[in-house]
């Protein structure tokens, strides 16, 4: 950053006098050039500086503070927001209203003593407006003060938790982090490979295992399917939760519900990640934690953590719920804060932290982190049993396959079923009618569609007598080999059929309009009504003086 002579260089000799009528100096020269130096050198005198420090008002110590704990230089949108704009007025205004004498704003307090600056930087997001510290006025705070992270008892101290505890109130029903999402996943990637359409109503999901790399161009990928269904439920999940943590397309912020996002414009979801990661990080473990307060607590110290140079207006975001476009800082609650609290679901989703729901509220209201292992949390509360459940298989085709039995074993099965669908509470989670349970069943329809992807039936019977410990039925055994080698021997339809009272009517009819729109003549007085014909044939026996009723 600029030093103290190179940031008052484009000020006039007015504005130099009014920075040393502050300080209690007399500028015994009449130029600006002249005056920049002979100020610069007393400005940056230690004992004058640790006295004139001493006579700031505890706002402007609070400002100081935030500048010396960032290093010298904070966004300029973001110091603004906080310690007040400074007006703009050329020479001969300031010179006739003296603002210096009445400032509104702490940043005009810091300003007018020179002590404070403004100017644009480079930064790998481009030019930036920052407010700054000169760094040699900055060095010699740094020497003035022993402490910095005292400094005025408001630097940030990155190891101080965000927040509070939560309340009796806050801590509420309980709900432990398990890896139910592993399940949810599996019946994904199966739903996907069949061609399902169910997977477009899990945008986050989809966007996990794309950022895992299972999902590629919306077909999956097979080998990293195989190996993911194949480790163990801590590996995968493990999988699912570095590949999440790396991603630079997995997007919290473009996968809120609550809002739509517009535009080419770009955040860093990675950034955002890491630093809401980093405020996580400092809470102490095992203990429930406030989630309202923790929000509120990073509005009021770090609210920026998302927003290039606090810039509020450039991204168009739409409520979701009514279109309206939610900009400026007033929107922080409605897209920053509600991020995280989406953060904080998602971490709860991918097994890292508990969460608690207070009574008569649908939001969790609490959360809290597992144990620290070297100084990350650790994986918290998975699954106590390893996957060696055994399915279950009916006669009649019925399958039931536990939780507990190998993932692989369901994702192939279910390429050869229809989906019971009974029980659904969520567009994947639930083809059970329990949370521990999936159950499937065989048709004509899905061995059909599974042979259209390249699978026969007898390797779902080697499934099944695999994983049923050689139970299948006897009579499902039969139907299966039946089909590999006949296809499908029986079939059932639903028809519209006409049933008239005399064979010569239903001949009459025939010879009628109604005539092209019949099908199979199941009898003298019986014929089937082609599909969407049925108004056309009524229309038709009217005008043969005959009125044809509906029986549902």
């Amino acid at each position: 950053m600029p030093d103290l002579i190179h940031s008052l260089l484009h000020q006039d000799i007015g504005h130099l006098r009014i920075i040393a009528e502050l300080w209690g100096l007399e500028l015994d020269s009449t130029d600006s050039d002249s005056a920049r130096d002979e100020l610069s050198a007393s400005l940056l005198d230690f004992n004058l500086l640790a006295d004139h420090l001493a006579s700031l008002p505890p706002e402007a110590d609070s400002a100081l503070a935030a500048l010396i704990a960032s290093n010298g230089r904070i966004a300029w949108a973001t110091f603004a927001r906080q310690f007040g704009d400074i007006r703009e007025m050329g020479a001969g205004k300031r010179d006739r209203e003296h603002p210096h004498r009445n400032p509104t704003s702490t940043s005009e307090i810091l300003f007018y003593r020179g002590i404070l600056a403004r100017a644009f930087f480079d930064t790998d997001k481009g030019s930036q407006e920052f407010a700054y510290i000169p760094d040699d006025l900055l060095l010699l705070l740094s020497r003035t003060k022993k402490n910095l992270a005292n400094f005025a008892g408001l630097a940030v101290n990155n190891s101080v938790p965000l927040g509070r505890p939560a309340s009796p109130a806050e801590k509420g029903k309980e709900i432990l982090a398990d890896d139910s999402i592993l399940d949810d996943a599996t019946t994904l990637l199966a739903a996907l490979r069949m061609g399902r359409a169910d997977y477009q109503s899990a945008p986050r999901l989809v966007a996990l295992l794309i950022s895992a790399n299972l999902i590629s161009n919306n077909t999956t990928r097979a080998e990293p399917v195989k190996t993911f269904l194949e480790a163990s439920r801590t590996d995968a999940l493990k999988m699912l939760h570095d590949s999440w943590l790396a991603s630079d397309t997995f997007n919290e912020l473009k996968l809120m519900p609550s809002i739509v996002c517009e535009g080419e414009w770009k955040n860093s979801p990675r950034d955002t990640r890491n630093a809401i990661l980093g405020y996580i990080q400092t809470i102490p473990a095992n203990k429930w934690w406030s989630v309202t307060e923790f929000i509120r607590a990073i509005k009021q110290s770090q609210p920026d953590y998302q927003r290039p140079a606090g810039d509020y207006d450039s991204w168009f975001i739409k409520r979701a719920s009514d279109g309206q476009y939610l900009r400026g800082f007033d929107s922080w609650n409605e897209v920053d804060g509600a991020l995280i609290r989406f953060f904080i679901n998602t971490l709860h989703w991918l097994g890292r932290l508990d969460l608690a729901v207070a009574e008569g509220t649908a939001e969790a209201t609490a959360f809290r982190i597992g144990s620290k292992v070297e100084g990350r949390t650790s994986d918290f509360r998975l699954s106590t049993f390893d996957e060696k459940g055994k399915i279950g298989v009916a006669s009649n085709g019925k399958i039931s396959i536990p939780r507990d039995a190998p993932r692989v074993v369901r994702y192939q099965i279910a390429r050869f079923c229809a989906w019971d669908e009974r029980g659904l509470d969520t567009p994947l989670r639930g083809y059970s009618t329990t949370r521990n349970e999936y159950k499937y069943h065989i048709t004509a329809k899905s061995l059909k569609h599974a042979k259209e992807q390249g699978l026969k039936a007898e390797q779902l019977l080697s499934l099944l007598v695999k994983h049923t410990d050689n139970k299948v039925p006897p009579p499902l055994v039969k139907a299966l080999k039946r089909w590999d080698a006949n296809g499908t021997q029986a079939r059932m339809e639903t028809q519209t059929i006409l049933r008239v009272s005399q064979p010569e009517v239903l001949e009459e009819a025939r010879k009628s309009k109604a005539g092209k729109f019949f099908g199979e003549i199941l009898s003298p007085t019986a014929v089937v009504v082609k599909s969407g014909a049925i108004q056309k044939v009524m229309e038709a026996m009217i005008e043969l003086g005959l009125f044809a009723d509906i029986e549902e």
